[in-house]
């Protein structure tokens, strides 16, 4: 198993479409400064699977990495 370093995110599969690639959509509360209402954000990141074991609907930890290509910077470190 490879070190883990930076960041690391829990969120759900959403697409499991691509070769060696999840989607991992990652939700998390912010909150407004004047008014302190708060109001959830969701972003979308690609993350890497060596293996396709991981289907939509299932809740994963992603951790930054190097960037594997264009669009990819995170890799998939377990299910949750």
């Amino acid at each position: 198993m490879e070190t883990i370093r930076g960041k690391i995110l829990r969120g759900i599969v959403v697409s499991d479409r691509m070769p060696k690639t999840v989607v991992v959509k990652v939700q998390r509360l912010k909150r407004h400064p004047k008014y302190m209402k708060q109001y959830s954000v969701s972003k979308r990141y690609k993350a890497h699977v060596p293996e396709g074991e991981y289907k939509a609907g299932d809740t994963v930890e992603i951790s930054e990495s190097r960037p594997l290509s264009k669009d990819k910077h995170w890799v998939v470190v377990k299910k949750l």
